[in-house]
């Protein structure tokens, strides 16, 4: 069970025999790709404690203000498993979500009573009342027919794939295409098992030659990108791509830890990345297969 920050510091500090359990920046780099989070954490409502001496793992209640000013409760790891499909800045906090989405009013009903006559209890207490319903039946997934009926691993150009997502991802594209002459324009993988409504992914970048997709991750805007639960979608089209026979290299930005084993950390896409890019492309593919695509 969570406990407060103070008695959990409290804690440490006997367990450890030190002062100073966790010194500041310990863990820094952990929570660097979630910057919505470090601008919600005030150590002054945290025991003075700052937020890079917390493990992301503790299993601590830490208190947390939004930009609108509302304050809450929540453990590290419920905040960073938070934002979903939300790209509002205030996705973490729970008061501001409900506020986007309020809850639908109970219908009211009519009800005469004789003066001095009890109230029943159905209007008394009407959210109290226990209505059993027969259970759903589980929703079929709907998949698109626009999937054109293609061998498992095909490349393909899908009319369901969306547009590039930021100038970046353009940039990215015509310089791998620039120093690669492999197919341009395609845009999507035909897959075994349905990703979402599909039966396709839309990786950013497509080397059907190599069969190698290419993405592009950083954070966004607001910090809420490929994060939290973005980031356990983005595990799922890379496990979804393998299982294709396809392998995915992520260039991650805004400091996202790795997600496979040939992601690339970087600050910003650059033409050192290209190299390193292309030097990662030959560890997977060998020299052999790579370098005849070379502009």
């Amino acid at each position: 069970m969570a406990e407060r920050v103070g008695l959990w510091w409290a804690r440490r500090q006997f367990s450890k025999g030190a002062e100073v359990p966790y010194p500041v920046g310990s863990y820094r780099e952990a929570w660097a790709p979630f910057p919505a989070l470090i601008r919600q954490y005030h150590p002054e409502l945290n025991a003075g404690i700052a937020l890079s001496q917390i493990p992301p793992a503790a299993d601590v209640l830490l208190l947390w203000q939004c930009e609108a000013g509302h304050k809450f409760a929540a453990t590290p790891d419920e905040q960073r498993r938070r934002p979903g499909r939300e790209r509002r800045r205030s996705a973490w906090c729970p008061e501001c979500s409900d506020l986007a989405r309020p809850a639908r009013a109970l219908p009211m009903r009519d009800v005469v009573t004789l003066p001095g006559a009890p109230v029943p209890a159905a209007v008394a207490n009407p959210v109290g009342r226990a209505v059993l319903r027969p259970r759903r039946p589980p929703r079929k997934v709907q998949l698109c027919p626009k999937t054109p009926d293609l061998p498992i691993g095909d490349a393909f150009v899908s009319a369901c794939a969306p547009k590039p997502a930021s100038a970046v991802e353009a940039e990215l594209r015509a310089d791998v295409f620039a120093r690669l002459s492999v197919t341009p324009g395609l845009n999507a993988v035909r897959v075994a098992r349905p990703f979402f409504d599909h039966l396709e992914v839309w990786p950013d970048i497509l080397l059907p030659e190599l069969r190698v997709a290419i993405e592009y991750d950083s954070t966004g805007r607001h910090g809420l990108e490929h994060v939290g639960k973005k980031e356990d979608s983005d595990r799922r089209k890379d496990r979804t791509l393998r299982a294709a026979k396809w392998e995915v290299v992520r260039i991650r930005t805004g400091r996202l830890e790795q997600l496979g084993p040939y992601d690339l950390q970087a600050s910003a896409w650059s033409p050192k990345v290209l190299d390193r890019l292309l030097d990662t492309l030959r560890v997977i593919r060998g020299p052999l297969l790579v370098d005849p695509y070379l502009a």
